[in-house]
């Protein structure tokens, strides 16, 4: 994948982003859905830090069951309920601490009035590209 910031735009960087993101075909895209900030039992924690992390947890255990990892996403969708300027420096600072020194993917963030579950504040969904391995019809039976 290239990721690119080009001039004439502001940097992202310090919020967790590329602004453009090329993937090269054939390439296997695999699909996150919409990771919310539950665990493995289902409990949601009220703290809007945590339902962040802990998402980005279960995005990180959602590709590696694709054999994708962090390095492998194209693109991010973040919902967040009551978005504000404080929600904004959390959720950044955990994907610039998720990514580390990995490009980061492109983003795009929602503000929304409510999610799925009751006391869900945050959800993540991403697209990941991986190198493709070309599988036919009769293989795949």
């Amino acid at each position: 994948m290239k990721f690119i910031n080009p001039p004439g735009l502001y940097d992202p960087r310090p919020n967790g982003y590329s602004h453009v993101v090329i993937a090269e075909a054939p390439a296997r895209i695999i699909y996150i859905a919409g990771q919310g900030g539950e665990d493995a039992e289902g409990v949601l924690s009220e703290s809007f830090e945590e339902q962040v992390r802990q998402a980005l947890a279960n995005l990180q255990t959602a590709l590696a069951a694709a054999d994708a990892r962090l390095s492998d996403v194209a693109k991010v969708t973040a919902l967040i309920v009551d978005h504000n300027e404080e929600r904004l420096g959390i959720f950044s600072s955990a994907l610039r601490a998720a990514w580390g020194d990995l490009p980061a993917p492109a983003c795009t963030l929602i503000p929304v009035p409510r999610l799925a579950l009751d006391g869900m504040l945050f959800e993540i969904e991403a697209t990941a590209t991986s190198a493709s391995t070309v599988i036919s019809v009769e293989q795949a039976q």
